[in-house]
């Protein structure tokens, strides 16, 4: 069958996902139209993946679908918002159609968890890459923001670190796993679980939030930079997977579960006075917060502990970044 680009769009996107009663009208026109609920902010996220600096060409096509839904759920997350709609834009070089429709299996299967419309988009032709814009909403000045952050609060973190880290560096053959753990490693990074849920019950309580996708230390800094703070962490608190500690040093793990990326968990902090609540109202998440550290008055400083000691971290890169320098492998 010979595919035109809107018989690929009819195919594989218009009818196949959630419709959303507040979307009057989605794919098929020059524009989308939907409605904002009363009393509410819309909430705007875009990220881009592309072949060869996202994922690789052995990455299933049902895992791309996912992961660039994913990652921009996260960001919702990370500012408290409640997912409503997506917008895609997608290159590639040809039709194939066992791409396309694992592609977009897996993109149904994340928007019908989370109740998301694809409600427009572009199709075009050239190098891979898939780009999602989501939008959510959020009550009106409740919106979590990375900002607010004031010495004397404690930093938690959601979930474990390092696997998606390591998971890539055994697909890149820099290190050799176990193949239980390579399989549930790999699983975390093709099919990461944005923290929508608990995003959206820390309004009100958390005072800055980000979501952690270049890494722990990386994505802390941010936080740091905006609330214009430092923050003391102690390394032996960061929750670690046991495939994580039983395939690695302790040295090796920390490094991986402090700068390695692809983590999508949620870096939060929260006021002494709203511990209480924070404790009532996360006491049953699937996903229990650790607290790992406390925020301090030192602007941008981040002093690590070890034992109650002062750590070094190993000499690695604080995180992805796009752009820099290959000569630029240090921690600062």
């Amino acid at each position: 069958m010979a595919f035109g680009e809107f018989d690929l769009i009819e195919t594989y996107f218009t009818h196949r996902l959630p419709q959303r009663d507040d979307v009057d009208l989605g794919i098929g026109d020059d524009g989308a139209i939907a409605r904002v609920p009363e009393n509410s902010e819309l909430v705007i996220v875009t990220d881009t993946m592309v072949e060869g600096v996202h994922f690789d060409r052995e990455t299933p096509a049902r895992a791309l679908g996912h992961k660039v839904v994913a990652v921009n759920l996260s960001d919702l997350a990370a500012m408290g918002a409640e997912p409503a709609w997506i917008s895609l834009a997608i290159t590639l070089p040809e039709i194939n159609e066992e791409w396309l429709t694992g592609f977009a299996h897996g993109l149904r299967e994340i928007c019908d968890y989370y109740n998301c419309q694809l409600i427009g988009g572009d199709t075009t032709q050239g190098p891979l890459s898939v780009t999602v814009t989501a939008h959510g909403f959020v009550p009106t000045g409740k919106a979590l923001r990375r900002s607010g952050a004031k010495p004397g609060d404690w930093i938690y973190v959601s979930g474990t670190f390092g696997d998606a880290g390591l998971a890539l560096a055994a697909r890149q053959h820099r290190q050799q796993l176990n193949p239980d753990y390579q399989r549930k490693l790999t699983e975390r990074l093709y099919f990461p679980s944005p923290r929508v849920a608990l995003g959206q019950s820390l309004r009100g309580i958390a005072s800055s939030a980000i979501d952690v996708s270049d890494g722990l230390l990386a994505d802390l800094r941010h936080i740091l930079k905006a609330s214009h703070v430092g923050a003391r962490v102690s390394v032996d608190e960061v929750p670690l997977s046991l495939a994580l500690t039983e395939s690695l040093s302790e040295e090796q793990a920390l490094a991986y579960a402090l700068t390695s990326g692809d983590d999508y968990e949620l870096l939060f902090t929260v006021p002494e006075a709203q511990r209480g609540l924070f404790d009532t109202v996360t006491a049953h998440s699937p996903s229990k917060p650790v607290c790992i550290g406390r925020i301090t008055n030192e602007a941008e400083v981040v002093q690590l502990l070890h034992n109650d000691e002062p750590w070094q971290l190993p000499d690695t890169p604080y995180g992805f970044e796009h752009f820099r320098p290959l000569a630029d492998t240090s921690a600062e």
